[in-house]
């Protein structure tokens, strides 16, 4: 992944943003001696923006396609209020196993079912609704994913996609491979959908920001006194 922002800037932004708590460090060290990927995981400043978009969101219930070691989840969970619930779906069992053992360690963990198995069949059996949704998994079914989390996405909700600008490839014309064509597609799609408004924040490798149109003029509507 391609950094956008200096070190020394990240680093700066981080100490002036939430810190992470000290399971979510430890977690967040351990996923970088021990899995092949380490930067998959989000990180203390991305965790600290999801636990502030969780807490403006006041949601009580979320979704994660896609947990790697579970940093994220556990951000979600600890932002949560007692009665929320993280649902997060995994395909790795080495992954899951990591996440599963600083779940048990942390008094926010009972709050996390995970699901294991291809994400795509584990949302197909979902009702819903889920205030929050968070999309950080296999690039190529970005598309279904949003389609999906759409249908089970509250009348209030949000969803949020994470490495939408793909290390700078989105610029690339022709797309590079398939999963920068797929990226490339999935927030053409999102920005021509009537029934959402969405931002793409340029935090990291970028999140799309997305909720409902009829949220946001509702928002508009008791904004103006209307």
């Amino acid at each position: 992944m391609n950094r956008f922002v200096s070190a020394k800037l990240e680093a700066y932004a981080q100490a002036h943003s939430m810190p992470e708590s000290d399971l979510c460090r430890a977690l967040r060290e351990e996923t970088q001696r021990r899995m092949a990927s380490p930067q998959m995981i989000v990180g203390p400043l991305e965790g600290a923006f999801l636990k502030m978009m969780t807490q403006l969101a006041q949601a009580t219930s979320v979704l994660e396609i896609g947990m790697f070691t579970g940093y994220s989840a556990l951000c979600f969970a600890e932002a949560l209020p007692p009665e929320g619930t993280v649902l997060t779906c995994e395909v790795d069992e080495e992954s899951a196993a990591l996440a599963r053992r600083y779940f048990a360690r942390s008094p926010v963990g009972r709050k996390i079912d995970v699901r294991m198995g291809p994400a795509l069949d584990t949302i197909r059996l979902l009702t819903g609704p889920f205030d929050l949704i968070f999309i950080d998994a296999d690039k190529i079914n970005y598309v279904n994913y949003y389609r999906r989390a759409l249908d089970l996405m509250s009348p209030r909700g949000l969803i949020l996609i994470d490495n939408v600008l793909w290390g700078g490839d989105v610029l690339k014309q022709p797309a590079p491979d398939e999963k920068t064509a797929v990226i490339q597609e999935l927030n053409r799609v999102v920005s021509s959908d009537p029934r959402v408004t969405a931002v793409l924040v340029t935090i990291r490798d970028g999140i799309l920001m997305i909720r409902p149109q009829s949220e946001c003029k509702s928002l508009d509507a008791r904004q103006q006194g209307l």
